[in-house]
């Protein structure tokens, strides 16, 4: 059941070719819907079709709050999104695609419908105590970003973070937002017990690159600042580069791991990208208009780490990619964090220290 709330924040600003301050430049057709609205014929209507362009908020009533997948591309089987679209804006973003599900567009629809499960910390509470439950490492944003910035109002996270202290639970936590900052208290009390991990995304240190494939995240300085505030208490944190996109990021690998291991990260991770379902699309648009004089370049060299193809949802495959291209940019990863971060690694996440509320009940006499 979704339920329409308040319109928040600004519309993004436009011009005749770009629209400022939103990822995609488009709003894609839902593949599971039979009508969409189109202006062929422009020059024969008498007023512009608007739409509503502010960020819209929709309220949702899980069931259930922990999802478990068996894809043997991830490192994690279970995981939590308080949030379904994401205001971040980011073009790649694979989690685009679920949008859709919803009735909602992979494009400009993603950054400005949000949902939103409110209930998300009850659900865990529940989730902890099924009978004969055994804890498993949580990713906190497996889709979304859980620190995007509806977080700063509606402290879903932070709600999150507070049963997985009270049940002393293993959570990792990804992000690309400075807000983790807000809960510190929390992740360095998870992280006396070994039960927390960070990965901060960092996906380019150019500015005006940063701008234009994620235009609503912080700088690349701020994120290298979180780092080191997490770093400096004892908080163990990683940097994700995510994802790695040939002829446009992938010579900044060795700066940018250099760059994190000077703030005090533990280890370093990437995806390469994968243009699968209206991402292909979007982000085909996207390129063509914010950087036309390279847009065939990079899309070819994306193609040539997926079998000659945009998309790509082979297993072992997808977030890998093969072929010469693909090869020398892990090559260029694995010197670089040979070279930064030898010798460091995350501590494993402790399971020994989960307590379940039937075990925390106090004598009465």
């Amino acid at each position: 059941m979704l339920i329409y709330l308040a319109y928040l924040y600004m519309p993004f600003e436009n011009n005749d070719d770009y629209f400022k301050g939103r990822g995609a430049q488009v709003n894609t057709h839902n593949k599971f819907l039979k009508n969409k609205y189109v202006t062929d014929h422009i020059e024969g209507i008498d007023e512009i079709l608007y739409e509503n362009t502010s960020t819209q908020v929709i309220e949702e009533f899980p069931k259930s709050i922990v999802s478990i997948s068996n894809s043997p591309d991830l490192a994690f089987s279970h995981s939590i999104n308080p949030y379904r679209g994401c205001e971040h804006g980011c073009l790649y973003c694979y989690a685009r695609n679920s949008h859709e599900y919803w009735g909602f567009s992979a494009g400009l629809d993603f950054e400005r419908k949000i949902i939103v499960k409110r209930n998300a910390a009850e659900l865990l509470e529940k989730f902890f105590n099924k009978p004969g439950y055994k804890p498993e490492p949580i990713m906190l944003s497996g889709n979304t970003d859980c620190y995007q910035p509806l977080e700063r109002k509606l402290k879903i996270t932070r709600s999150l973070l507070e049963v997985f202290l009270k049940y002393k639970h293993p959570v990792s936590i990804i992000s690309k937002n400075n807000l983790i900052l807000r809960d510190i208290d929390i992740l360095t009390e998870l992280s006396k017990l070994q039960l927390v991990h960070v990965n901060v995304t960092i996906t380019s240190l150019n500015e005006s690159l940063r701008q234009k494939l994620e235009p609503r995240t912080v700088t690349a300085k701020s994120k290298l600042m979180v780092i080191n505030k997490l770093a400096s208490g004892n908080i163990p944190v990683r940097v994700m580069m995510g994802p790695v996109i040939p002829g446009l990021n992938s010579d900044e690998i060795p700066a940018l791991i250099q760059a994190a291991a000077n703030e005090g990260a533990m280890g370093a991770i990437f995806t390469l990208i994968r243009l699968n379902g209206a991402i292909g699309e979007i982000f085909t648009d996207w390129i063509h208009k914010a950087y036309p004089d390279r847009a065939e370049k990079v899309l070819n060299l994306i193609a040539s780490c997926h079998d000659g193809k945009l998309n790509d949802s082979r297993w072992g495959n997808r977030m890998r990619g093969d072929g010469k291209v693909a090869e020398s940019i892990h090559q260029l990863f694995r010197i670089s964090v040979n070279r930064f971060l030898k010798g460091r690694s995350l501590p494993p996440l402790e399971l020994r220290h989960f307590v379940p509320a039937a075990g925390r009940q106090e004598k009465l006499f």
